[in-house]
């Protein structure tokens, strides 16, 4: 039989809360607070090894420049030790085996000419020259050539370069790979450029004698005898750095956890049991 509830009794009593379900929710939220703040507390670390490289390199870019590092200590050349530092290297370019690598500037679309550079020491290094116009790369003007016994043996016009130390840079440009064998080139690997133009091996021993970086000449250094004049010193030295703006999301969010966590422990939530 069906009994009609009385009016007058009042509102139907809520389903009694769940003491479970309030514990494992305020559980979850205090392991989020710990999460973030973590996560926080990390990007605070990424922040101070940011502006400690940035410093760094800063202090690199103004110091007076040292000679390039010498084949002995080629393998702990690293972007953290040694990138944007100012070196110079004395020798004569090889002009033949020069390679336009596709950039942007600040000058607009065109390419960076990358030459190999015999040094005093025997040993060869890539200089980025500067920049030319994609107008001024005429094709047929850089047609890959690749090197004899020892390049290097040719007399050239003895030079000093001065600039920016730059790691090598294996990966494509442009979402593009590098094509050695078309010669277009949208990076600048040096090694692969080495190989593509026969230089890998020059030594009369074999050992390999080609920079494993290379070297952005700054500004006005490109010689006056040379086949195509390139404008240096276009090297953007920058440095993204949001783990100021990452830090404050992720303790805001702790923040907004722990805020979550200290209401359901103060006034036991709205979770309630189905029945």
């Amino acid at each position: 039989m069906q009994h009609e509830r009385d009016p007058q009794a009042g509102p139907a009593p809520h389903p009694p809360r769940s003491s479970l379900a309030r514990r494992v929710f305020g559980l979850v939220l205090l392991l989020l607070v710990a999460l973030f703040l973590g996560l926080g507390a990390w990007q605070v670390v990424r922040l101070q090894w940011k502006l400690d490289l940035i410093a760094r390199v800063d202090a690199r870019v103004h110091a007076d420049p040292v000679p390039a590092p010498e084949a002995a200590r080629w393998t702990q050349v690293t972007k953290e030790s040694d990138e944007y530092r100012r070196v110079r290297v004395s020798g004569h370019y090889l002009y033949e085996f020069t390679t336009p690598v596709q950039a942007l500037s600040e000058l607009g679309a065109g390419f960076w000419l990358l030459t190999p550079f015999c040094t005093d020491q025997g040993h060869i290094v890539f200089i980025n020259r500067g920049f030319i116009p994609a107008a001024s790369n005429k094709p047929g003007t850089y047609a890959g050539r690749r090197a004899g016994a020892n390049p290097c043996a040719a007399p050239g016009d003895r030079v000093e370069v001065t600039g920016l130390l730059r790691i090598n840079e294996p990966k494509g440009g442009f979402l593009r790979e590098n094509d050695p064998a078309g010669n277009r080139w949208y990076s600048r690997d040096v090694v692969k450029l080495a190989a593509a133009r026969g230089l890998a091996n020059v030594a009369p021993n074999g050992a390999p004698v080609v920079a494993p970086f290379f070297i952005d000449a700054g500004k006005g250094q490109d010689p006056q005898g040379a086949p195509e004049r390139a404008v240096g010193g276009l090297t953007v030295i920058s440095f993204t750095n949001n783990h100021l703006v990452y830090a404050l999301t992720w303790f805001a969010l702790a923040l907004m956890a722990g805020a979550a966590w200290w209401w359901v422990s103060r006034h036991g939530g709205t979770i309630r049991d189905d029945d």
